[in-house]
């Protein structure tokens, strides 16, 4: 089987993620790549093999119709523009989150796909990472019963620095409780099996990027934040971020509880921004309400995996399974159009809810 050929728009940190864990698989190619800054192509055609075509425009890419496949790895505020441009060519797309900026704009790439039959997948890495696949799996099985409280603490790093420092930006980014968040949103609609309904948020920017200036423009996203989010089951969900919080024990701990037992999932910093610059093994941890006891078990994940990225693996796996999709020629993608604006919807309401102080309920206007 010819191998398929990959188109890669934006080639910065997370699209040079992508292309180290396509090089992972077989029967791939990243053929072509398009980025403005002259730098961030070279690194990325390097990466890639050097056989890459490298494009400073994306509609040149577009033009020359030389991919089967495109993954969107561009500034989230490019997110509309691009996908409305290639859209139309009806070739499978993986899109990184978020989908766009804001809700309208997600709208408008739903509307714009409504005639193609390729897939069109939003990239929420972090269904994919092990230990949460592990958490989905308790829950399918009923080792919880039916989830009524679902808690996400992520304690890590700040942004890191992005060629023209657009994630300092809520206008570019959709602000930080859209652009890193929407993942924890996503995860909350997905194990939960209902959509939220109202979301209160307090939160701030205290500590992260408070001296920095660019063009005289002054960041304005926030680096701490508690959220609730209540779902139309009436169940409950609540995020706990904290991005000055370097050298936490755990990044991420999603916490899922029912009526028999609590299941964790603990993921590490990667290894990079660890204490020791070691990966360290993720965890499950369960526990049972009737017999008390506890199980904890060691997740392990292949070394080369975790070194492809700083999504603890979830990257591979969820590139393997968009193949997947594309070789089978049909189905249809696990994270539809409406799951990236579900995500949105919710970090748009927190956000307003940050701002104002008021809960916002979701309706039709959000």
């Amino acid at each position: 089987m010819a191998a398929l050929r990959y188109g890669l728009i934006g080639s910065g940190m997370m699209g040079q993620e992508h292309i180290r864990n396509l090089n992972l698989l077989d029967g791939v190619e990243v053929a072509a790549i398009a980025d403005p800054d002259e730098g961030m192509r070279k690194l990325s055609v390097e990466l890639s093999g050097g056989t890459a075509r490298a494009y400073a425009d994306y509609s040149d890419m577009l033009s020359d119709d030389i991919c089967d496949a495109y993954v969107v790895g561009s500034p989230n505020d490019t997110h509309h523009r691009v996908m409305l441009d290639i859209l139309p060519a009806n070739k499978p797309i993986l899109c990184e989150k978020p989908l766009c900026t804001t809700s309208a704009h997600c709208r408008d790439i739903i509307a714009g796909a409504q005639l193609r039959t390729a897939p069109t997948w939003v990239a929420m890495e972090y269904r994919y990472m092990p230990p949460v696949q592990r958490l989905l799996a308790e829950v399918a099985r009923d080792t919880t019963g039916p989830v009524k409280m679902m808690a996400i603490r992520e304690h890590r790093y700040p942004f890191l620095d992005k060629v023209g420092d657009w994630n300092r930006f809520n206008s570019r980014t959709g602000g930080t409780l859209v652009e890193k968040c929407c993942h924890f949103w996503d995860l909350m609609r997905l194990v939960l099996q209902s959509d939220p309904v109202r979301v209160y948020a307090s939160g701030a920017m205290d500590v992260n990027h408070l001296d920095e200036r660019y063009s005289g423009a002054t960041p304005d996203i926030v680096d701490n934040a508690f959220v609730t989010v209540d779902f139309e089951s009436g169940a409950r969900g609540m995020l706990d971020l904290c991005m000055f919080a370097d050298g936490s024990f755990w990044q991420e701990v999603i916490s899922v509880t029912g009526p028999k037992a609590r299941v964790d999932a603990c993921v590490p910093a990667p290894a990079r921004f660890s204490r020791d610059g070691k990966e360290r093994l993720s965890q499950i941890v369960i526990s049972d309400r009737a017999t008390k006891n506890v199980v904890t078990e060691d997740v392990s994940v292949d070394e080369a995996i975790l070194r492809a990225g700083d999504h603890y693996g979830s990257t591979f796996f969820q590139h393997r399974k968009f193949l997947d999709l594309v070789r089978r020629g049909k189905g249809q993608p696990e994270v539809s159009l409406e799951d990236g604006l579900w995500s949105v919807r919710v970090g748009e309401a927190a956000e307003m809810s940050a701002k104002s102080g008021q809960a916002i309920k979701l309706d039709e206007t959000y």
